[in-house]
């Protein structure tokens, strides 16, 4: 059989020749990037540190604004609170009048009775004593018999 092809020694070397130029390229590519490598890390570090700087930030403003809420919660539980007094008091204060003004009205209710049972009273004796006149007058009419 007729040989063709480059014998095994020559695809062999060849081979090499080739992994020794791509290790070359990549070395030539690896020390370019090294002198802008430490800039990119440079930079992702300030990134890092910007990142962090604003959250730490946020988590504070987070902070204030959670103290902030929470203390006008509490002035506003407080008026709320003093609202309720208020109100509790002017119904309070509602009750004794009402309380005063319905004494006031039994008082003058009664007075008014006791006022109409002397004047029936009155009046019914007013009666009695025109009957027991007319009774007298009828009987002194009347010739007695003895």
């Amino acid at each position: 059989m007729k040989d063709w092809g480059p014998k095994l020694s020559e695809r062999m070397s060849t081979a090499t020749k080739a992994k020794q130029a791509q290790l070359a390229k990549v070395r030539a590519i690896a020390s370019a990037n090294a002198a802008g490598s430490a800039d990119r890390v440079a930079a992702r570090k300030a990134v890092v540190a910007a990142r962090d700087t604003r959250h730490a930030e946020r988590k504070v403003a987070k902070a204030r604004e959670t103290e902030a809420h929470a203390r006008e919660e509490a002035a506003q539980a407080a008026a709320l609170k003093i609202a309720q007094a208020k109100l509790e008091a002017e119904r309070v204060r509602e009750a004794a009048q009402a309380a005063a003004l319905a004494v006031e009205q039994a008082t003058l209710r009664e007075a008014e009775r006791a006022e109409k049972r002397e004047r029936d009273l009155a009046l019914e004796a007013e009666r009695k004593a025109a009957r027991d006149a007319r009774y007298a007058a009828r009987k002194a009419r009347k010739p007695r018999k003895r």
